[in-house]
């Protein structure tokens, strides 16, 4: 799983490749504009970025450059558009990007452009290691905690902690789809509950645009529960 933002002036794409990424297990946040990237970016370092070429403020070209001159671009960069030239491409792929998809994007080969870029090595000041974070991945894996570097800012993260014992009563003898499905049930009731249905904050919280998070909460069959509270 990793932390993936998309950065696209158009909404429509935007929900379309956060909702094609998060099916596939990954972390997605998103922004409109080079301001909303800029913001992300320093918030908290993301695995990889698909970043569009023509957006009205700062074409992503030039974000490309400025990440680069501040030694910021230290996660793989895959760039989008539907007009770029090929000379356009070139410099994009010469400042650092790590591959360039032309709009409009297949899903073959989305997926697979983006699981080559989380497989490329980055260099993080002088160590070099994979998009993916392997440590957290194995840690999981082994069934072990995780171990943070400021254990004050672990609790502050996990506090209040979900119900543990709804996690358990998920059947490991089912198809994952369905797993994945009563997971995700548990999550947004959970956010839901801690948030008094203010889907504004649940937004916020997972990480969804509240259009993609209406979508899901109908998906999932828990529609009527944010009907009960209209405080968002």
């Amino acid at each position: 799983m990793a932390r993936i933002l998309v950065v696209d002036d158009e909404i429509g794409i935007r929900e379309l490749l956060s909702e094609i990424l998060y099916d596939e297990g990954h972390t997605i946040e998103l922004a409109e504009n080079a301001a909303q990237a800029r913001a992300a970016r320093l918030r908290a370092r993301p695995d990889l970025v698909l970043l569009d070429i023509w957006m009205p403020d700062t074409d992503g070209v030039s974000l490309l450059k400025e990440w680069s001159s501040q030694g910021l671009l230290d996660m793989p960069v895959i760039m989008m558009s539907g007009h770029a030239t090929v000379d356009t491409a070139v410099e994009a792929t010469r400042i650092g990007a790590v591959d360039f998809l032309e709009k409009p994007i297949t899903l073959q080969k989305l997926l697979k452009t983006v699981a080559a870029g989380l497989a490329r090595p980055v260099v993080r000041g002088s160590q070099v290691t994979n998009a993916r974070m392997p440590v957290e991945r194995h840690a999981f894996e082994a069934n072990q905690p995780l171990v943070t570097s400021s254990p004050v800012m672990a609790v502050a993260d996990i506090a209040p902690e979900p119900n543990h014992s709804l996690l358990g009563s998920i059947s490991l003898d089912q198809p994952l789809r369905d797993a994945r499905d009563e997971f995700e049930r548990i999550y947004f009731e959970y956010h839901l509950g801690r948030e008094n249905h203010s889907m504004t904050r649940v937004s916020e919280k997972t990480g969804l645009e509240r259009t993609h998070l209406y979508r899901k909460l109908k998906q999932l069959g828990i529609e009527s529960s944010r009907k009960k509270n209209l405080a968002s």
